[in-house]
């Protein structure tokens, strides 16, 4: 990494760092004084050592500049700063950097036909950003995950490297002009240097870190039990999915299922009356909780957590910072924050924390249970704590944003150390690097049209693994549901089980439900190259379109995964350039352009294959785990270029694919003059309970019918052709072989 010390007169010191030849870190101190931010010191920010920059400084005895082959940086010119590209070309240049008492401002001259996305969950009904404020603060409700991260469409990425309340004047107050304020005292911030928002985003995520696979059963369904069920209920609950046939994986409990309602104290413990488990057998073999594993649940407990997480991250840096317990700081309260009836106001002195304790010691005896994860609700963490001085020793101006990501690393981290595990993190709340530890639900935003604009805007700072509180009555909401990354019913207070909707939206979860099911061998996928490359597994239009101004303020379209497109809440989409394969009905829709929608009757909205797309789908499961995947059916719709597509494969709950215990099949799909190639390559790697044996059939998008269908070269075998949705379906195959569809 190249460091580079210069003084800019009156502006002090500026410090630049070239953690590769794509990412800098640009700082400036009045004094020299230079700082990291708790987001560096508990590794939320990767230090990217090892790798080689060439860095070419060129300077007189003013101006001077560095550049790397992706990025020049200027300095000591008409202007404080300037960043320009690999080819030259102008970006953004800085012309004004302050620090005061009351923090850090800088201002960015920008181009008149600039726009910005990222920012997180701070707003949900638009994507860019153009002439709006961006408030970046974790708040109930109104701004669960905001992200001090922003993409550029003049060919940048910026990073403010702060926990701190920050806000961004996106050229609303000054149209040239970008300007951030930030209550952290120092001018600290990351540089991208991109061609476009994808390759910004695989580096801002290689700097903050990429997601962690998590469990396979974690892409089927999860049901939240009413809060005032009691053991009786969650079983019979879990029983009817069984009966109904609606795949589901997950048995989650609302704060009920604890003795003391929304107990955030180390004494927790299951209510008496509620769910009683005996003293003589805690584990079981009898208890509601083994009930649940034998019908093949996965149990998750809610939790609010008011600890203070800052002495086991101290810990686990091999620190410790003795803090005065008598020190008070006057802290930063937002008074008109989203209010609660659970926490409506502000949280004053720490009860509950023993400083030599992790908070997950005392969640392990639920886990030896059966419990396999733990709903982080947003309780306390939304929270500013005014009077509050950490264990770390930083006030809560410093921590409060920095705490959601302490503690989802610590759920996550614990409870994979205990169990040798995988684990999984799920909490609504958020800053800088949490799409690398946390999965999230929208919070207590419901679960129709708003929170896709909160997914959306998290999608842009590199998050995958989302879902929201589903609406269970109507089949537009099912549809949207049901299609995310995740798939949640939460029936909190009411009855939101399947079964007590009618029959007819009854009917639409068990299909939804089992669709989903099939899906999962591609979600799992698509999961996995998320975890390669940053490019998050929900994604708008915009962020695969960045080309199309049209896909721009699309908030009711999202690509799941790279070839599946969902259609929400609209009876109309646009439709990028290329073709559309209608999922429902087989017909084709040629892009660019609105088209009209419309769905069978079980459904509630649309569902389409990009053109090139292959998509996997695998037998219905009542959970993950109930048979092997020893048939897998390749839906195919052919484009007019090649395309490919991994199967990608582990035991989907160990700790061992991260040693390489996983494997990959490689399909591709290659059209020609009279037909199309299907190539289904051979299966490398291996894992604990890989299914010995699989057959494969395909499902391939035709216009007409083949003259001719091989295998290996020879007739297939079995094969033939639906008219009405034009797709050749060939089945009976074993891997690795190529089929050939000839006209």
């Amino acid at each position: 990494m190249r460091s580079i010390d210069r003084r800019l007169g009156d502006a002090g010191m500026l410090r630049l760092e070239f953690l590769t030849d794509r990412i800098a870190r640009v700082r400036m101190d009045p004094a020299g004084h230079f700082s990291d931010t708790g987001l560096n010191r508990y590794g939320f920010i990767l230090p990217l050592t090892g790798t080689e920059t060439q860095t070419q400084v060129t300077e007189g005895p003013g101006p001077g500049q560095a550049a790397t082959a992706a990025m020049t940086v200027a300095w000591g010119g008409n202007d404080l700063l300037c960043l320009a590209d690999g080819a030259g070309k102008p970006l953004f240049t800085l012309t004004s950097a302050a620090v005061s008492e009351a923090g850090a401002q800088v201002r960015l001259r920008v181009r008149p036909d600039e726009d910005w996305v990222g920012f997180g969950d701070q707003t949900r009904d638009r994507l860019y950003h153009r002439g709006h404020v961006a408030d970046c603060h974790v708040r109930n409700v109104k701004s669960y995950v905001p992200v001090p991260f922003f993409m550029s469409t003049a060919g940048y990425g910026i990073m403010v490297n702060t926990t701190h309340r920050i806000v961004f004047d996106l050229a609303a107050a000054d149209p040239q002009a970008l300007e951030w304020r930030d209550g952290r005292r120092a001018i600290d911030f990351y540089v991208f240097a991109g061609s476009d928002f994808r390759g910004i985003l695989e580096q801002y995520t290689l700097l903050t870190g990429r997601p962690q696979l998590p469990p396979e059963w974690s892409f089927g369904l999860w049901y939240i039990c009413r809060t005032q069920a009691n053991d009786y209920e969650a079983v019979n609950d879990a029983v009817n999915f069984r009966r109904e046939e609606i795949p589901c994986d997950v048995i989650g409990l609302e704060p009920g299922w604890m003795e003391k309602n929304y107990d955030g104290s180390l004494a927790k413990e299951w209510s008496k009356t509620r769910f009683p488990i005996p003293s003589y057998c805690p584990k079981g073999p009898h208890n509601f909780t083994n009930a649940l594993k034998r019908l093949g649940f996965h149990m998750e407990l809610w939790l609010c957590c008011d600890y203070d997480l800052s002495y086991e991250a101290e810990r686990r840096i091999g620190q410790t910072t003795p803090v005065d317990d008598n020190a008070r700081n006057a802290g930063f309260f937002q008074h008109d924050a989203e209010q609660d009836a659970h926490f409506s106001s502000p949280m004053y002195a720490d009860r509950v924390t023993k400083r030599d304790e992790a908070w997950f010691e005392h969640l392990k005896k639920f886990v030896d249970q059966g419990a396999e994860f733990f709903k982080q609700d947003g309780a306390y963490q939304v929270l500013d704590h005014p009077d509050r001085r950490w264990g770390n020793g930083m006030s809560d101006r410093e921590m409060h944003n920095l705490y959601p990501l302490l503690y989802a690393r610590q759920m996550l981290e614990g409870y994979e150390a205990h169990t040798g595990r995988r684990g999984l993190s799920f909490t609504p709340c958020g800053w800088v690097g949490f799409q690398a530890w946390a999965g999230t639900w929208t919070g207590d935003t419901g679960g129709g049209l708003k929170t896709l604009g909160a997914m959306l805007n998290t999608a842009l700072v590199g998050h995958s693994w989302c879902t929201n509180d589903m609406e269970v009555t109507q089949k537009e909401a099912l549809h949207f549901g049901y299609l995310l990354p995740w798939a949640q019913i939460n029936s909190w207070n009411y009855f939101r089980m399947p079964w007590v909707q009618g029959r007819e939206l009854l009917e639409s979860h068990r299909f939804y439900a089992q669709l989903r099911s099939r899906l999962i061998p591609y979600l799992y996928s698509w999961a996995w190259q998320a975890t390669r490359t940053g490019f998050p597994l929900i994604a708008p239009l915009t962020l695969e379109f960045q080309e199309d101004p049209a896909c721009r303020d699309i908030l009711l379209q999202f690509l799941l995964g790279r070839d599946l497109m969902v259609c929400a809440f609209s009876q109309e989409a646009y439709f990028p350039a290329g073709r559309w394969l209608d999922f429902w009905s087989g017909a084709v829709v040629e892009g660019p352009g609105r088209r009209p929608l419309s769905w069978p009757a079980q459904c509630g909205g649309g569902l389409y294959l990009r053109e090139g797309a292959i998509v996997p789908l695998g037998p219905v499961m009542q959970y993950r785990g109930e048979r092997p995947v020893d048939e897998v059916e390749l839906l195919i719709f052919p484009g007019r270029n090649p395309s490919a597509f991994t199967l990608y494969e582990d035991d989907g709950a160990s700790l061992a694919h991260r040693q390489g215990a996983s494997a990959q099949t490689p399909v591709t799909v290659t059209p020609a003059a009279k037909g199309v190639r299907v190539e289904i390559g051979e299966r490398t790697g291996s894992f604990a309970g890989m299914c010995p044996m699989r057959t494969w059939s395909l499902r391939v998008v035709t216009a007409k019918t083949p003259g001719a269908v091989t295998v290996d070269g020879k007739p297939a075998a079995s094969w033939e052709f639906d008219a009405t949705r034009g797709e050749c379906r060939v089945t009976g195959l074993g891997a690795p072989c190529v089929v050939q569809l000839r006209a």
